[in-house]
């Protein structure tokens, strides 16, 4: 067993659309590695920085997105490798002569689930105008924009005064 803590730049943008773990920001991973009988057993954390914008209201919001991980990477020729297809379960891999394990996928994969698909600045945001687009968290109180009904308007032009009033 052997403990890693280390921090990495995330290999790619990892997130949704209105919210992500930014291309080349600190991955913190907090892992422990233990050697089972089917493979190594990856369990800890990792936590990042995330941005990306309100969903309601369009302003930039930044947080942080923490994971907990337990993966089995299999060992080739183990009962679990023979046993799953191959995009079941990782494997554990040969670079240059060493045991490795590819994490970058796992990350990928736990991050996505956890990240919000609709990110908000706050509970209580408001969103933008309808109308005109100001964040009524910004507007003055009670902001609205009279709307008539196009089947009645012509009757507002009776009300004030318009030239078909004859």
């Amino acid at each position: 067993m052997i403990t890693v803590d280390t921090t990495v730049p995330s290999p790619l943008r990892i997130g949704v659309e209105l919210i992500a773990v930014e291309e080349g920001a600190p991955l913190t991973m907090d892992l422990r590695l233990e050697s089972v009988s089917e493979g190594v057993l990856v369990t800890g954390t990792v936590s990042a920085p995330t941005s990306g914008e309100c969903a309601r209201c369009l302003k930039p919001i930044t947080g942080e997105v923490e994971i907990d991980l337990t993966e089995l990477f299999a060992y080739p020729d183990s009962a679990t490798d023979e046993t799953t297809e191959a995009d079941e379960v990782p494997r554990v891999g040969h670079y240059r002569g060493a045991e490795t394990i590819d994490l970058e996928q796992t990350v990928i994969d736990a991050i996505g689930l956890v990240l919000p698909f609709s990110p908000v600045c706050g509970p209580d945001c408001q969103g933008l105008c309808p109308d005109c687009g100001i964040a009524l968290a910004d507007a003055e109180p009670g902001h609205h924009h009279e709307k008539i009904d196009p089947r009645w308007a012509k009757l507002a032009d009776f009300r004030d005064g318009g030239e078909d009033d004859k």
